[in-house]
């Protein structure tokens, strides 16, 4: 049973739903059904046309495959741009889930056709290119979104409600962790000399775990504490013998507001499951939440018990209440998650079109702004380790 998000405001502010295309996450993609399912789940768009291979004629089979139609389902990134511009039912919205190296030039010729824009992270393989996209959304009113997911689960909302709302007075320290186990061993591609783009710097960019991971611990622990890094002291290094791009960081962080902060995330930590989790203190008390059990929110006042604030329980505000969708006692998280920021953003683009404000609480979707910061956070973490660990300036300068 759907809850939070209510009646589909695409629907009745435009008419009909949003059209979107999609670029990358084609066959034998993780991310690709995620994307596409989370555009659907509450029914704010329809997948209209896409691009799904490298091999024009495979994308084109890929997408008849998903039931795309036929004139819609493009070989090739020019032939949808060309093809779509020439459309009065062009799409609305370009989802983006390439490569990372693709991005840049996927988002450029989207906003360029005046297209709104959901960009898988990272946003980017380079600074520039990541100022570039900043200059570009600002510069028109389109609407930009980078899929950090992990913010779009309630209890995640919840804290960052709980930390504007003063409850944890100025906040402290904060550590973010992420802490996969899927690379501890070197994959049958890189033994064997096989094509995998996240092997490869060129496609991946400056840091393969920072990229994959270490910019969405970033960004969730700038998002619930309501302060940006803005100096790193990092280790970056690759444990895998045998691999060609790093898999583990580890950093000292100094936030804009003075809190100090503890990060590691690595790919390669074997015998662990998911890891990605925040602590967060104030001069009031604490907050801990964990993706492996994202229903529930650690909540430690200085002088109270602690509490376990449980989704959709007693106590929980507005913006933890929005994003839930199901039933209490139910599962709930990471597909939810990704329909979260999707439906944040058909929200934003609707109450543009029809001239009206949004709902505040539609506007706590992942920016542009927020992907370039991941990539300022990489590529002065890089330096950082470069200089054995130096403290370096990360905040992203436009």
């Amino acid at each position: 049973m759907t809850k939070g998000l209510g009646e589909n405001p695409t629907v009745t502010g435009l008419g009909r739903r949003l059209r979107l295309g999609v670029v990358g996450g084609g066959p034998g993609s993780f991310i690709g059904p995620v994307h596409r399912t989370a555009a659907r789940l509450d029914d704010r768009y329809e997948v209209v046309a896409s691009v799904l291979s490298s091999k024009p004629e495979k994308s084109v089979e890929a997408g008849r495959a998903l039931g795309i139609p036929a004139d819609r389902a493009y070989g090739d990134l020019d032939a949808l741009f060309e093809g779509e511009a020439a459309r009065e039912d062009r799409i609305d919205v370009l989802a983006i889930m390439t490569p990372n190296s693709e991005h840049h030039p996927a988002a450029v010729r989207a906003l360029d056709l005046g297209l709104d824009v959901i960009c898988d992270k990272p946003l980017t393989t380079t600074l520039d290119d990541a100022v570039d996209l900043v200059r570009r959304v600002r510069a028109t009113d389109r609407v930009f979104c980078t899929t950090y997911n992990y913010t779009g689960y309630p209890m995640v909302r919840q804290a960052r409600a709980m930390v504007a709302a003063g409850r944890l007075g100025p906040i402290r320290m904060i550590q973010a962790c992420y802490i996969q186990p899927h690379l501890a061993r070197l994959t049958p591609m890189e033994r064997d000399g096989g094509d995998y783009w996240r092997m490869d710097p060129a496609r991946v960019g400056a840091s393969m775990v920072l990229g994959d991971i270490g910019s969405h611990a970033l960004h969730m622990t700038a998002f619930v504490a309501g302060t940006e890094a803005e100096r790193v002291g990092a280790e970056i290094t690759t444990v895998v013998p045998g691999r060609n791009v790093d898999d583990c960081a580890m950093a000292m962080l100094r936030y804009e507001n003075g809190a100090r902060g503890v990060f590691w995330v690595t790919n390669a930590a074997a015998g662990s499951e998911h890891g990605l989790y925040f602590r967060i203190f104030g001069e009031k008390g604490g907050l801990e939440w964990a993706q492996e059990t994202p229903n529930y929110l650690r909540w430690m006042p200085i002088d109270e018990p602690v509490q376990i604030l449980a989704r959709d329980g007693a106590g929980l505000g507005p913006e933890a209440k929005r994003a839930t969708r199901v039933e209490f006692g139910h599962p709930e998280g990471y597909q939810e998650g990704f329909a979260n920021l999707y439906t944040d953003v058909a929200d934003a683009i609707v109450a543009r079109e029809t001239g009206r404000q949004p709902d505040p609480l539609v506007l706590d979707f992942p920016t542009v702004e927020d992907g370039a910061r991941g990539i300022a956070f990489i590529e002065a973490a890089k330096k950082s380790a470069a200089a054995d660990g130096a403290w370096t300036d990360c905040r992203l300068v436009v």
